[in-house]
C-alpha cells in the first residue's frame, strides 16, 4: 500500500495543477526528520554547551574566507550567496541569474531587496541548506546540505596531484552545476564523492571545519548585528537629512544623485573603523526604519507620491567584484551643494518616471545645468566608469567584448569650447538620445537595433555639424579640451583591463601606449550610466542584452573618435583601418564616414610620423601632475624587482599567449625568517589582440596571438585571479625567462610546477590568507575578497 500510495504522489508532483502529495524525498525526509517549518535562528532550540557561539566572531571570518570567494553576489553557484547569514539561511536556487539565451525576463532574486522573509525565499524557488525540521543535533547535521558540503570534503579530500581530473568542471556556465537539495543529497555524494565544499578546493582546517560543523549541530544561531552608532549615527542624521530636503530643487538633486549611487559602498573617509553604506529608497522619512523601495531599476516608478533617500549599512561581506567605494565628507556635500542647488535656478515640478522620460537623463534633469552633471561625473570619473564593469555586466563575454583589452580614457574638459552651448544642444537632441533601456527588460533585439541606431545616426549628424561650427580653420582642437584633473584630480586619466568576462578600472596610465584610446564627453558618460547601469537589467532577456551590446558598439567608436579627432587628417584614416582590420566598411565609415564625419585639423603640431605615440607623450606631460602612479612598478622600491618585471612587457605575444587572463604574483624575501614577510604582490595581466571588436560573437575568430602583450601593474587589479605566482628575489629573474619563451601547454604547466599555486597546493588557503591581509594593508579602501570561480586547472 505505501509502495502505491508513494507511486501516486510521484506521479502527481509532475503536474503542478494536481497537488496534495509530496514528492518521495519530502516524505521520507517527514519520516526520518520531521515536517519542514522555517526555523527563527536568533532564538534556536539547542543552546546547551553552545552558547559562546557568535556567528559574526566565530563563523563569519570562516564562511568569508573559504566559501564567498566563490559564494557571492549573482554569479554564486546555485545562486547560493554566503557573503552575510541572510544569504546562508535563504539557500540555493538551481536556476541561473546569467542566461544569455532566455526569451523572457527572469524573477528578480536580488539578496537583501527582494524577499523579506525566509518563506518568501522558499515561494521563489530557493531550498535550504540548513536543517529546517526537527531541531536535534544529528538532524542539524544530517539534513544540512551546507554540513554534509563539509563532511563530504572531509571524507573525500582532494587527490594529491598537480591538477585535478576532467571529472572537475570549472567553467562558469557548467552544465554539472547540481544545487543538490538536501532530498537529493545521497545521490549527488554518491555520484560526485569528490565535489565537496569547498569545491576543487583544499579543504577547511580542522579547527575551522570543527567551529562550523558545532555551529550547525547547534542549530546555526545567529544574533543580528548592532545597527552602527556614535559618529557613524551623527554622519547618517546629517546625509539623510541633505538628501531629504522638502523643495522641489533638492528633491531632483537627491534623485539625481541616488541614481548613480545606487550601487556605491558609502563610507565616510574621517571616521573609522571603515565600514560601508548604501544609499537607497524608502517609503519611511529619517528617523523611522527604512521600509525599502525595490525596483528593477533605479529610476522606475516607486509607486509612492514621496521618496526618502536612506541609508542603510552594507549587509554583506565586500567583494573585489561588486565593490565601488566613494566617499562622504563635508568637502563632498559642499561641492553638492554649489553643483545642485545655487546652480539650479528654478524646478517647476518634478519629472515623470513613465520609462520613456525617467530612462532618459536628458530629459528628467533638464532642469540641472549640464556642468553641474558633467562635475559630478568627473570628480569621481573611475567610481563611474568602475560602474559600467563593476555594475551588473560585471559577467558576460558578450556584454564586455565590446571594449578592447586595454585602452586608456581621457576626458573633454568642462567649461571649455564645447559646453557654453550644450543646454540648447541637448534639448534639442534629447529625443535623439534615448537609450534601448527604455523599452524595459524584454526586447526584440532586431527591432530595437533598427530604432536606436536611427536616433543615434541623427544624434551624430547634429553634433558634426555642431563640431564643425565650433572648430572651424582647426583652431580649437587642442590639447586644452582634455580635462587636466583640475589639476588636483587623479580621475583625469584611466585605464581599464579587460579579461574576457570581467573588466577593472584603475586610476592612472598603466602600460605601454595601447592599441586605443577614448576620449569621453558629457553625453557619452552619462548614456553609458544610464545604458549599461542604471538600465541594465542582469534579469532581463536575450534581447535586453544583446541590444544594450550593440548599442554600447556605438559609444565605444564615438568616444574612439573623439579621441582620433586630436590626429592629423591621414593619421586618422590610417589609424581607424589599423583599429578595425577585417571590419566591414560600412563599419569603419561610422568613424569618418558618412555617420560621423568632423573635417577639421587638428591644431596640435606634430613632429613625426607616430603621431598617436607623440600624442600620448603630450597627454602624459598634461597631466603629470594628477597622475596615479601607485600601480607603476618603475617607482617600485626594489630596484631589482622592478627592473625584471619590466622585462615581461617585453615578452613575445606567442608567449604571452599561453598566460592566464590574470596572475597575482608574490615576490618574497630570501631570507627565510622574513619570507612571511612579502616584498609586493603584482598584477600580470593578459592583454588578448584583436583584428577588430566590432562583432558581438565568434570573438575568437578575430584573435591575434602573435599581437598579444602583458601589462605589469604593482598590487592587486581586478577581482578574479586565474592563478597565483610564488618567486623568491633570488628566482625572479628565472621566472622571467620562462615566462618570456613559453611555447606550448606543457611549457606553462612546466612554469606552475616551479613557481605556481594549483587547486590542489596544500598551502592555498594559507596563500589567499595572506594575499587579503596584504591587500587590506596596502589598500584598505579598494580592497575587499577576491573570487576564485575562474581560478585555472592547468
Amino acid at each position: 500500500m505505501q509502495k502505491i500510495f508513494s507511486l501516486l504522489c510521484a506521479l502527481i508532483v509532475i503536474s503542478p495543477f494536481l497537488g496534495g502529495c509530496e514528492p518521495p524525498g519530502q516524505l521520507r525526509s517527514n519520516e526520518r526528520f520531521g515536517p519542514s517549518a522555517v526555523i527563527n535562528r536568533s532564538t534556536p532550540v539547542l543552546l546547551e554547551k553552545t552558547s559562546a557561539i557568535d556567528y559574526e566572531r566565530d563563523i563569519k571570518p570562516i564562511l568569508d574566507s573559504r566559501c564567498a570567494v566563490c559564494h557571492g553576489c549573482y554569479d554564486a553557484p546555485c545562486q547560493l550567496n554566503l557573503t552575510a547569514f541572510p544569504g546562508v539561511e535563504r539557500g540555493a536556487n538551481k536556476a541561473r541569474v546569467y542566461d544569455g539565451t532566455r526569451l523572457l525576463a527572469a524573477n528578480l532574486t536580488r539578496l537583501f531587496d527582494d524577499g523579506r522573509s525566509v518563506g518568501d525565499w522558499r515561494s521563489k524557488g530557493f531550498s535550504p541548506v540548513l536543517n529546517e525540521r526537527k531541531q536535534t543535533l544529528f538532524v542539524n547535521t544530517e539534513n544540512s546540505v551546507l554540513a554534509r558540503m563539509l563532511m563530504l570534503k572531509h571524507l573525500n579530500p582532494l587527490p594529491k596531484t598537480d591538477r585535478l581530473p576532467d571529472s572537475f568542471d570549472f567553467s562558469l556556465d557548467r552544465d554539472s552545476q547540481q544545487c543538490p537539495t538536501a532530498e537529493e543529497f545521497d545521490r549527488f555524494a554518491g555520484e560526485h564523492a569528490l565535489w565537496g565544499m569547498p569545491y576543487g578546493l583544499p579543504g577547511l582546517k580542522k579547527n575551522e571545519e570543527d567551529a562550523l560543523l558545532r555551529w550547525l549541530k547547534a542549530g546555526s544561531p545567529y544574533k543580528p548585528p548592532e545597527p552602527p552608532g556614535g559618529v557613524f549615527q551623527a554622519h547618517i542624521q546629517q546625509w539623510e537629512a541633505f538628501f531629504n530636503g522638502d523643495s522641489l530643487k533638492q528633491r531632483l538633486m537627491s534623485r539625481y544623485i541616488f541614481e548613480h549611487l545606487f550601487l556605491a559602498n558609502l563610507y565616510f573617509d574621517d571616521v573609522a573603523p571603515l565600514s560601508y553604506f548604501q544609499l537607497v529608497r524608502s517609503k519611511t522619512p529619517p528617523g523611522v526604519p527604512i521600509e525599502l523601495i525595490a525596483t528593477r531599476r533605479p529610476y522606475d516608478d516607486p509607486g509612492v507620491a514621496r521618496v526618502y533617500y536612506r541609508l542603510r549599512p552594507l549587509p554583506g561581506t565586500v567583494l573585489v567584484k561588486t565593490h565601488l567605494p566613494y566617499a562622504l565628507n563635508s568637502r563632498r556635500m559642499e561641492k553638492y551643494r554649489t553643483w545642485f542647488l545655487d546652480n539650479i535656478s528654478t524646478v517647476n515640478f518634478l519629472p515623470s518616471y513613465r520609462p520613456e522620460v525617467a530612462s532618459n537623463p536628458f530629459e528628467t534633469f533638464k532642469d540641472i545645468p549640464v556642468n553641474s552633471r558633467y562635475r559630478f561625473l568627473l570628480d569621481e570619473a573611475q567610481f563611474i566608469v568602475m560602474g559600467f564593469m563593476k555594475g551588473p555586466v560585471c559577467r558576460g563575454q558578450v556584454a564586455l567584448n565590446v571594449i578592447d583589452d586595454r585602452f586608456w580614457v581621457f576626458f573633454v574638459a568642462p567649461e571649455k569650447k564645447l559646453m557654453p552651448e550644450a543646454e540648447a544642444f541637448l534639448a534639442q537632441e534629447s529625443n535623439n538620445l534615448r537609450l534601448p533601456s527604455e523599452e524595459g527588460s524584454e526586447i526584440d533585439p532586431l527591432s530595437s537595433w533598427l530604432k536606436y541606431s536611427a536616433l543615434q545616426n541623427k544624434y551624430l549628424e547634429s553634433r558634426s555639424a555642431r563640431l564643425t561650427r565650433l572648430f572651424k580653420e582647426g583652431n580649437g582642437i587642442n590639447l586644452d579640451l582634455i580635462w587636466n584633473g583640475d589639476g588636483v584630480n587623479s580621475n583625469a586619466a584611466l585605464t581599464v583591463f579587460r579579461n574576457f568576462d570581467s573588466a577593472s578600472v584603475v586610476k592612472g596610465l598603466i602600460g605601454e601606449s595601447p592599441k586605443t584610446a577614448w576620449v569621453v564627453d558629457y553625453t557619452l558618460l552619462e548614456r553609458m550610466h544610464y545604458l549599461l547601469v542604471a538600465g541594465y537589467d542582469v534579469y532581463g532577456n536575450i534581447g535586453h542584452q544583446l541590444a544594450s551590446r550593440l548599442y554600447m558598439d556605438f559609444m565605444r567608436m564615438e568616444a574612439e573618435f573623439h579621441f582620433l579627432g586630436f590626429l592629423p587628417q591621414q593619421a586618422r584614416v590610417e589609424e581607424r583601418d589599423y583599429w578595425y582590420r577585417g571590419a566591414s566598411d560600412s563599419v569603419k565609415n561610422y568613424i569618418f564616414g558618412n555617420r560621423y564625419n568632423v573635417d577639421l585639423q587638428t591644431a596640435i603640431r606634430y613632429a613625426g610620423n607616430k603621431p598617436k605615440e607623440e600624442f600620448f607623450g603630450m597627454l602624459k606631460q598634461r597631466l603629470s601632475p594628477v597622475l596615479d602612479r601607485r600601480h607603476e612598478i618603475a617607482g617600485d622600491a626594489d630596484q631589482f624587482v622592478a627592473e625584471q618585471l619590466a622585462r615581461l612587457v617585453k615578452t613575445p605575444g606567442l608567449s604571452a599567449y599561453w598566460m592566464p587572463e590574470t596572475a597575482f604574483l608574490l615576490v618574497e624575501n630570501d631570507d627565510a625568517a622574513e619570507k612571511s614577510k612579502l616584498i609586493g604582490i603584482y598584477t600580470l595581466i593578459h592583454d588578448d589582440a584583436h583584428s577588430n571588436i566590432s562583432q558581438p560573437f565568434r570573438e575568437s575568430n578575430n584573435r591575434l596571438p602573435e599581437e598579444d602583450r602583458l601589462s605589469i601593474a604593482k598590487g592587486i587589479i581586478g577581482a578574479y585571479p586565474n592563478v597565483f605566482l610564488r618567486a623568491p628575489k633570488s628566482r625572479l629573474r628565472e621566472l622571467v625567462i620562462e615566462m618570456q619563451h613559453l611555447n606550448s601547454e606543457s611549457d606553462y604547466q612546466a612554469l606552475l610546477s616551479k613557481f605556481g599555486v594549483r587547486r590542489t597546493h596544500p598551502d592555498f588557503w594559507q596563500i589567499s590568507d595572506s594575499m587579503h591581509r596584504e591587500y587590506g594593508a596596502t589598500d584598505p579602501v579598494e580592497a575587499g575578497l577576491l573570487d576564485y570561480n575562474r581560478y585555472e586547472n592547468r
